[in-house]
Order: structure tokens, then C-alpha cells, then sequence
């Protein structure tokens, strides 16, 4: 962190009208020069109120040097240094927040980051803008970012905002603004650029601050920006970042690693005990994450129990539980932002019967199978280890009785074996699976059988749905699974209930 808390400290005032701690009214913020010697009132770094945790307040949840859990500034400056070295000279890259989404009114869902504005920033609030360039002077980069003002009446609503000054000491920006005049600052920086890299526009889903300035001529400051860009050569930003954030950093793989484990213990603590509702086991599942350790759950949860585990994401979880069938639970914990992808199968009384242990064998050899071939230097992609998943499941099926002629095996197993996981859960979106696995990379194996209750298959195995789901990290002679802690062998599952 170049400045950090204590130059906040210097830089923000007490004011004893209000009690609290105001920055000073400057509409736009830059990093300074070199510091003089100054008396300001002695305020406690702890005092300071941030729109997410910082080491100073929070100690118990970041070390020193990190700006969000697991991860430094340091780390955060070279990732926005790595994507500037890959924009053209006078290029920028222009990204924007997620906003609150609300589910209806006035009540909102849990507010989730733009993964890709995250992953160059560590900020956490909505309402910002981040312009990330090559640097005139070095071979560093540019950095500005605009968002929400410190504003006590609307703080003492939504909660605590970083403001614009801890935009620049705290996050690192070269310059900082009000997030209203975003139009205005964007205009500026736009027209000295010969070329606008950025993946925000109306089409979104998502309309951020950026986005709705593509959409509407207000607020006034948008006027022309719009057009502005329009003559500027905007190509889409997906494909580079795409590439710096595939290959994760021994701190994103500490992070991930974290995350399976946390949900890891909590799966095979769900095996330990008997279950009569799929609501009741999603709730222990999502509690023990945070329990072991995750800050909350990476996404919905599947809970199936019996002919529901056909319906691949099947998240209603509320039937009930019987003796003799069995429960697929897909689920994972996020930590620092960063997810793991689990699925188990078990038997809901515990034990499996001679069908169930056969079909669960079947599918549990062709995944250690997968998982040993993702390493470096076996130079697989997803999609070449899926092909062997395919051969390796039509012959074990096939031994089972199953006739395997035809659209069987679409049927059957009608998901891909893997995809890259990270900030997301379908982390990198449009990222190959053609290409060979590199060392870094993280990865899910997930192979399933589903088989339909019709008469074409076998009537031990009708109504089963089966898989087997580990987050898997890529080494150069060896994989690194992330979600070992979760049981998954038949004699393991069986003894928890002995």
C-alpha cells in the first residue's frame, strides 16, 4: 500500500460540529507529493469508518498490507500494472461497480461485486468507476476511481461508505471524484485516449453508473459522452482479463483453498447425521460454512433428494427426505469473495445399497481418473479430459447393464465434466476449455449419471442421480484438490453413521 491509513489519517479532519470524521471539501482527489510536517488531532485509525473492513478495524478478519482478505495492495497494483502492459500506448480500460439490486421496494438483496472490477480494485461498494491506463511516466500504471462521496445521513441508513479520500490512501487511486461526476471526468480522460477498452454498455443486465450513461443524456454531465466514445475505437475488455485472472496467484489459491476446506468439513459433518428434509440439511450446509470459517455461501445450493437429483440445478429444496433413497447436495462456501464448487452423493440411511454403491463406484473411478489428469505437464484441456470421462462412464455403464447404443450417454451424462472456477463460480465466462490446463488454473471435475425412471435403462438404477464434485487446482506434475475434507469414498461415507 503506497499510503494507506496513516496518510488518511493526516489527509481527513476532525470536526467537532458533527463529532465524526469529514474529509475535506475538495471535489476531485490526487495523490499528493511528498508530506510536510503538520499538526493534526490525534484520531485513532479504528475511529475511521470504511464501506467494507480494513485491517485498522478490522484485525481479526485482515493481516497487515492486505486490502481484502488474503490478498495485499501490493497484489492488487500489479494486477491493474499487468493489465495496463497489455492496452496500447494512450489506451484505457474503463470498468464500473455492480449497483444494489433490489428485490422489491425498498428491500435489496446482499449487494455481490463485479468480479472483474474486484479483482483490479478490492473495492466493495457500488456506485464507482475504475479508469486503469498505461503510465506516462514509468512502466506502473494509471489508476482513477470515482465513487460515493462520505455523506453521514445517508451512512447512518445504508451503513459506512470509504468516501473519495480513502478512494486515493486507502484502495491506492491515482485520482479520485464524486461518483456524479463521473460524465464530466470520463469525457476528460476519453478524449486523450486513442483506444476505450471496456465490457459496460446498455446492453447489461446490470445497469451501472457507467452503463446508464450510454443510456440517457442526464445527467447533464453525460452529455456527449456517449457520442465521444462513439469516435473513439471501444473494443471489448472480457478477452484480456480473461487471461491475467485464469491463472490464479498463490494468494487466490491460499483463498480457494481456505473455502474448501471450510466446506469440505461441512459436508462430511451433513454425512454424520440423519436428515428427513432437504430444507433442514441446506441450512446446516450454508450455517457450518460461515461456521468453519467462509463468509457466506458461493451460490444457491442444490439439495435433492432422490428422483429430484435428475434436475441438475434443482434449488427448491423443500421435500422430504426417505430412507433407501439418496440426497445429492451441490454446494460451497466463498471466502475473501473466492468460491469452491462441491457436489456429494450419500445415502440418506447411511448405508448404500448393492445398486447405489455399484452406479456411485462407476462415477467415483471416472473422477479420480479425471482429477489425476489435471496437472501441467499431462497437457490435457477440460474438453480432452471429458472426452476420456465419456469413454470411461460408457464402459463402466455399460458393464452395469445399461445399453449404451444411440443418445445414451447424452442422456445419461448431459453436463460438461468441468469449468474454471475463481471469483466466480463460472469464473472467466467465454474462456476455452479447448486449450491445454496450465499450472494456476482452477477447476472443477464433476462427472454424473442421471438415469430417467423409463424402461430403456436397467430398473435397479432407475430415478438415481449421481455426482461427484471436487475444486481442483492445477500443478505442474500433480493436482492440487481443494475440497479434499469432504468424504467421498464408500467405506468413509458408511463408517460416519457406524
Amino acid at each position: 500500500m503506497r499510503y494507506g491509513i496513516c496518510a488518511l489519517l493526516r489527509h481527513w479532519k476532525l470536526t467537532t460540529r458533527t463529532g465524526g470524521l469529514l474529509p475535506p471539501a475538495t471535489p476531485v482527489y490526487s495523490r499528493p507529493g511528498p508530506l510536510q510536517s503538520r499538526s493534526y488531532p490525534a484520531v485513532s485509525a479504528a475511529d475511521l469508518q470504511f464501506g467494507q473492513p480494513v485491517h485498522e478495524t478490522h484485525p481479526h478478519l485482515l493481516k497487515p498490507g492486505e486490502l481484502t482478505p488474503g490478498i495485499s495492495a501490493l497484489e492488487y497494483a500489479q494486477r491493474r500494472t499487468k493489465l495496463a502492459s497489455k492496452l496500447p500506448k494512450n489506451g484505457v480500460a474503463i470498468l464500473a461497480a455492480s449497483d444494489v439490486k433490489y428485490r422489491s421496494g425498498a428491500v435489496f438483496y446482499d449487494f455481490h461485486q463485479d468480479s472483474d472490477f474486484f479483482y483490479l480494485t478490492g473495492f466493495n461498494e457500488p456506485e464507482a468507476v475504475a479508469v486503469i491506463g498505461p503510465s506516462t511516466a514509468n512502466d506502473d500504471h494509471s489508476f482513477q476511481l470515482y465513487v460515493r462521496p462520505k455523506d453521514p445521513k445517508a451512512e447512518q441508513w445504508e451503513g459506512s461508505r470509504s468516501g473519495v479520500q480513502a478512494a486515493v490512501d486507502v484502495f491506492n487511486a491515482d485520482e479520485s471524484g464524486d461518483i456524479k461526476d463521473i460524465g464530466k471526468q470520463l469525457s476528460r480522460l476519453i478524449s486523450d485516449a486513442s483506444e476505450v477498452f471496456t465490457d459496460a454498455s446498455p446492453a447489461r443486465s446490470s445497469a451501472s453508473a457507467f452503463s446508464r450513461l450510454f443510456a440517457s443524456k442526464t445527467p447533464p454531465d453525460a452529455q456527449g459522452l456517449a457520442t465521444l466514445l462513439n469516435r473513439k475505437s471501444v473494443k471489448p475488455l472480457r478477452d484480456i482479463l480473461n487471461e491475467i485472472r485464469n491463472i490464479k496467484s498463490d494468494a487466490e489459491i491460499a483463498n480457494m483453498r481456505k473455502a474448501g476446506q471450510a466446506s469440505g468439513r461441512a459436508f462430511t459433518e451433513a454425512m454424520r447425521q440423519a436428515w428427513t428434509a432437504e430444507k433442514d440439511l441446506t441450512a446446516f450446509l450454508e450455517y457450518k460454512f460461515k461456521r468453519n470459517g467462509c463468509d457466506t455461501s458461493a451460490y444457491v445450493p442444490v439439495v435433492a433428494g432422490g428422483k429430484n437429483a435428475s434436475q441438475i440445478h434443482y434449488v427448491r429444496n423443500d421435500d422430504v427426505l426417505i430412507e433407501g433413497d439418496l440426497v445429492l447436495a451441490d454446494a460451497g462456501g466463498e471466502y475473501g469473495n473466492y468460491i469452491t464448487d462441491i457436489t456429494r452423493t450419500w445415502p440418506i440411511s447411511g448405508t448404500f445399497t448393492a445398486p447405489q454403491k455399484d452406479l456411485y463406484n462407476a462415477i467415483l473411478a471416472t473422477q479420480r481418473t479425471c482429477i489425476a489428469l489435471c496437472r501441467a505437464d499431462a497437457s490435457n484441456s477440460l474438453d480432452k479430459i471429458h472426452q476420456i470421462a465419456e469413454a470411461s462412464l460408457k464402459d463402466s455403464l455399460s458393464r452395469l447393464g445399461f445399453d449404451m447404443s444411440g443418445n445414451a450417454l447424452e442422456t445419461l451424462f448431459p453436463h460438461h465434466l468441468g469449468h474454471y472456477i475463481g471469483l466466480d463460480v463460472h469464473d472467466t465466462p467465454g474462456q476455452s476449455r479447448k486449450s491445454p490446463l496450465q499450472v494456476g488454473q482452477c477447476v472443477t471435475v464433476e462427472p454424473g449419471i442421471y438415469v430417467p425412471n423409463t424402461d430403456r435403462w436397467p430398473a435397479a438404477f432407475r430415478g438415481m442421480g449421481i455426482r461427484i464434485e471436487d475444486s481442483v487446482c492445477v500443478q505442474e506434475e500433480h493436482p492440487l484438490v481443494l475440497s479434499t475434507e469432504a468424504v467421498k469414498e464408500v467405506d468413509d461415507i458408511e463408517a460416519l453413521r457406524a
